[in-house]
Order: structure tokens, then sequence, then C-alpha cells
């Protein structure tokens, strides 16, 4: 039905229950095509209710709500798992229709899929060394895991081989977005507490993550060998967060480990497999396309985009056409955790994939498609319904009263950053971290570019753009990209700890900030005489009763307790008969307070100074 709307402008109208699905980040142009009107229009009808905006522009969903409200519809906005299975429906991939189509016969066991968490420096890296007889803490910057490894390693278990996959997650706090994808990746949870230090902080967030995901959770207590352990303490204090010990009559698992002498890591992995048979169906189909996620991934001199994947159902062979997130690419060749070469990975497997065209996101899932050209048209898809997204979640609608209130206000500060860094996991816990740190709404901190691998052309030329400041997390410049940096005068800053990056950016932010001023008190006189001048006015004649008493400084009259003059300046200072840039307590001194006269004896004069206040 058409019906001339706001403006003058006819635009079809809805029955006021007619519901229009669309996707996040979209534009006015496709609202336009579901409804079959000009996109022109909709600008219009859209200026009149106060907001402008272009027909490509992403609009949020305030925005839209408020145009549909008026034109008689009711908005649907789709979800990025719903979109995404529309995506691939419209390709011929029904993921639930494969998974419903699986019977027992299909089904084969598959080795548990087991994450490390708990507190920073309780040792899950070392207890992951003594698993698998590496070691990893030597090379990592701070001794704290940044990086996500997984790992495959073989134990005898009721007299058959048995497998377990691990994912060594990092512990440090600002990690907690990359920890919380572990968990939901994983089977089982080892959760690590030193028994020399008890429950943390960050053990507490680590058991909160796996509890949210329904994992079950195995308790290594490590350290028993340390002088001051106390194994009985750790499992007294996690009864409290309903994990209690078998001998206490629960149903939890605890394990006394020593991860520097080898101690109990036979029994820990016996406990992971009990967990695992008497706790979960541990099953996945082989013959199928595989399926899965990306743990880690990075960006090699060499071989190019590797990603380290995890096949969750199915079988990945080399060869594969794969899409993960919005990278695309054929899987050239594969590799286990030692650097050996595999045809295939099964479920539950950990591999390094090389054969990307670009780098994906830590924790996209990805699967097989038909055909290379369909695995790019999904991933090009998907990079243009996220580009959108960030578009619409990035534009800041602002009404008129709103921009004159900011403009009283004083202008709000922005600080734009662009965050490179060696892998995307360590990227996106820097930026999760980042935008967490507070320091009110007078400054704002914004992410405009964030990415893998080394410091680029690109990356300056949006810095200088946007007068941003570049962070790089293990990574460097590269080739004749520093002289540009300095050319252009680009902040560059390099990384191989997160929280330093994190205070550096916390104490940019602060400085950002206008100053506050606070009053600071520099002495008192009390006046024992007033002696009357015609050329000076009143002279208080004083004696300095604490601090004191300097020319210039602002000052302010007290009598009684009550303030009789204030923002007066000491003008003239004497002792005896000479001029005097300071008096200090004890001494008597003259003080002229320019053209005030209102003096009695017994008042106090207070001098001050507004000092600029350290920022907490």
């Amino acid at each position: 039905m058409q019906a001339p709307s706001l403006g003058g402008v006819s635009v079809p109208r809805g029955n006021g229950s007619t519901v229009i699905r669309l996707r996040h980040g979209s534009s006015l142009n496709d609202f336009a095509d579901k409804i079959d009107a000009n996109p022109a229009a909709l600008v219009t009808v859209l200026f009149h209710l106060g907001e402008m905006a272009t027909a490509t522009q992403s609009l949020d969903e305030d925005t839209f709500g408020t145009l549909a409200t008026e034109l008689g519809y009711v908005i649907e906005m789709v979800s990025a798992e719903e979109e995404d299975r529309e995506l691939l429906g419209s390709f011929d991939i029904d993921l639930d229709a494969e998974l419903e189509a699986e019977g027992d016969e299909d089904l084969a066991a598959r080795p548990p899929v087991v994450t490390v968490m708990g507190h920073v420096d309780h040792g899950k890296t070392k207890l992951l060394d003594a698993i698998r007889s590496t070691d990893v803490v030597a090379g990592e910057a701070g001794g704290i895991t940044q990086h996500i490894g997984a790992y495959q390693v073989r134990t005898e278990h009721e007299g058959q081989e048995r497998a377990i996959t691990f994912i060594d997650t990092p512990g440090h706090e600002a990690f907690t977005a990359m920890r919380a994808r572990g968990a939901q990746v994983t089977d089982i949870a080892i959760l690590v507490v030193a028994a020399d230090d008890g429950v943390m902080p960050q053990t507490i967030e680590a058991l909160n993550h796996a509890q949210a995901a329904g994992v079950p959770i195995v308790v290594a207590v490590n350290k028993v060998d340390k002088e001051g352990a106390n194994p009985d303490k750790i499992r007294q204090q996690l009864t409290e967060y309903n994990l209690v010990a078998e001998e206490y009559g629960g149903d939890t698992m605890f394990v006394n480990v020593s991860a520097k002498q080898r101690m109990g890591i036979e029994d820990l992995l016996e406990a992971v497999l009990l967990t695992a048979d008497a706790a979960l169906d541990l099953r996945a189909n082989p013959d199928k396309d595989a399926r899965g996620v990306a743990i880690e991934a990075n960006l090699d001199k060499g071989r190019g985009a590797v990603a380290t994947v995890l096949v969750q159902s199915g079988t990945l062979h080399v060869g594969d056409a794969i899409v993960a997130g919005t990278a695309h690419g054929r899987v050239r060749a594969m590799f286990d955790e030692h650097g050996d070469n595999v045809t295939e990975a099964g479920p539950a497997r950990p591999v390094q994939v090389l054969g990307l065209a670009s780098v994906p996101s830590a924790g996209d899932t990805f699967l097989v498609a038909p055909d290379e050209r369909t695995a790019r048209q999904i991933a090009e898809k998907r990079e243009a319904a996220e580009r959108a997204a960030l578009l619409a979640k990035r534009r800041k609608r602002i009404s008129l009263e709103d921009f004159t209130q900011a403009l009283q206000q004083g202008k709000v500060e922005t600080l734009n950053l662009v965050l490179k860094g060696d892998v995307s996991g360590a990227v996106e816990a820097l930026e999760d971290a980042l935008l967490k740190i507070d320091v009110g709404d007078e400054v704002d901190l914004r992410v405009i570019h964030r990415g893998v691998g080394a410091i680029t052309q690109n990356d300056v030329n949006l810095a200088t753009v946007d007068n941003a400041i570049i962070i790089g997390f293990n990574v460097k410049y590269a080739e004749r990209v520093e002289d540009l940096a300095d050319r252009e005068g680009v902040d560059v800053r390099f990384y191989s700890v997160i929280y330093q990056a994190i205070d550096d950016v916390e104490a940019a932010l602060k400085g950002m900030l206008k100053p506050e001023y606070e009053e600071v008190q520099l002495g008192s006189a009390e006046i024992r005489e007033v002696f009357r001048s015609s050329k000076f006015g009143n002279i208080a004649g004083s004696i300095v009763r604490s601090g004191e008493i300097r020319r210039n400084t602002k000052a302010r009259v007290l009598r009684r307790g009550k303030v009789v003059g204030d923002n007066l300046t000491i003008e003239s200072l004497k002792r005896f008969k000479d001029d005097a840039t300071e008096v200090r307590e004890g001494f008597e001194c003259g003080i002229g307070l320019g053209s005030f006269n209102d003096l009695q004896v017994e008042d106090v004069i207070e001098t001050w100074e507004m000092r600029e206040k350290p920022r907490s």
C-alpha cells in the first residue's frame, strides 16, 4: 500500500505487524529492497525523524526500529549465527541436517579435548611441559603464555593406548576472552591450583568459565613438593565453589602433582580419561567433511597464513577447500605438534594448516566447502557482512541537543589505536583488555584497525589519517615502513608483554583528561595590630602561625572562623621596613592586601594556591 509519509514522499507502508528480517549492519538500500521502496525516499523519511544517513550507510538497530515504526513494520534483526546459517544454506550447506542424519553406527570414539586453566604463575605451562616433556616457559616473555597451542599426547589406560588433546590457554587475566573461548571448544578442564598459594581471582574466573560451559573439571593441585604446601586446604577452599573432592563424598577428582618433579602426571592423565569415560559420550563421525575450530592463527614470513585448527567432526585431508571465518583457501600441507607432515586429521586432532589466503581469527569455525570457488564466495560474503556490522556499531547517533551539550561540557577527546600482533588470539585479547580501561566519560578509546603480521605502510597511512597510535605486539616494522612512520610523525609502540601495553595506554588516556585542580593551603598568619596608611591602605601587623606567607599568593581573611574576604592577593610583604618575598612560621611581618581594608585584630589571613591533582 502506497501512502504519503513524512516530508510528502511516498513509501510502501506496513500494517503494523509486517515483519522485516535484516542482518546487523544493513543499510537503507537493504531495507528498501525488502519493502520494494526507493532508498532516496527512506533517506528523506529518516531526515524528518531527526536522523541523517546515506542510502549505503550501515545503520544500527535503534535507527531501523524508529524508521520501521513510522512506516508500520516490525524489524527483526538476524543474529550473526542465524545469518551465517542462512548464508551457508544458500550454498546448500546445512550443518543441522548433517548432525540429524548421523546414526550410532556412523559415530566412532574420539580423544577428549582438555583445557588447562588456572591462576597466573600456578604452573599450567610447567604442567604441560611435564606432560609433553618440552619447555615452553623459557621462550615466553615475562614467563606468561601468550599464545594458544594444542598438542596431542598418548598414554596407557586400562591396557590400551589412548590419546588426549591438550589446549594450552594463556594465564594472564588480560586473556579472559581467549580463555573463555578455550572452555567452549573443550570437553574437560584441568584446573591448576598451587598448593602453596591457594584459590586466587583467576582460579575462580577460570572455574566460572568451565562451569558456564558445562565442562567437567579435574583439579590438579600443583607444587605439592614445595615447603608450606597444603593440598587439603585447596580441597577445602574449592568446596565453596561446588567442587567437592571424591574423598569428601563429591564427584570431582583431585590429583596431587608436582610439575617440576614430574610427580603425579600419570595419575592426572588417568583421572582425565576416567572423567571422560564416566561423564561424557565422546564420539564423532570421521567419515565426512571436516568441521572444527581455528584455535590460533599467525602470519609466517616463509609459509604465509598458518592456522592451528582443531577438527571436531569429520576428517580433514590435504587438498580440501576450507573456509575459516572470513579466510579461505586449499589445504596445501598439515603438520602435527612435532612439526611432522600429516595427510589427514580426524576428530579431536589439532593440526597446523597451510594454504589459507588470509589469517582467520582465534575461535573462528572452519568447514570444508565443495570447492575453492564456493569457499571464496562464503568468505567474501562473511567479510562484507562483518564489515557492515562493524560500521553500524561504530556509527554514533547524536541529536542536536546531545551535540550542544557535548560542546558545553568541552570536546570529547578520542584516542585512536591500530593494533598489530603476531597471532590473532593475542590481538583480540589485547583489544578486549584495552576496551575495558575506564577513565570516565571525558575520554574515548577507539580501535580503528587490528590485524596480524608486521606493521605495514597501510597501517601507518591509516594512523596518519585518523591521528592514531600503532601498538605492535611481538611484531616489528615491515621493510621501509619505519622511515615512513618517522616522516609522518606516527607514534609506534612495541610490546612483548600484554600488561605493559595496557598500563601505557591507560596512562595515555589519563594524560588526555583535562587536569583537575585542588586548593592547597600554604600558610596562615594572625593579625596582632592594624596600621593605617593613606598611601598603602591598611597594613596587617601579623605573626605567621603555620607554613609560610609568600608575596603574590592568593589569600583570604577569616574572622572567628568565617570568611570576610576571599580571592585576595598578598600585594606587599615586609619584615620591619624591608620588603620580603616570604616569611616563615614564628616570625612577624606586615601584610598588605591591596584595596581590601576590612582588617581587625585577631583576624586570620590564610594563603593558598591551586595545584594540579594527580589522577589515580
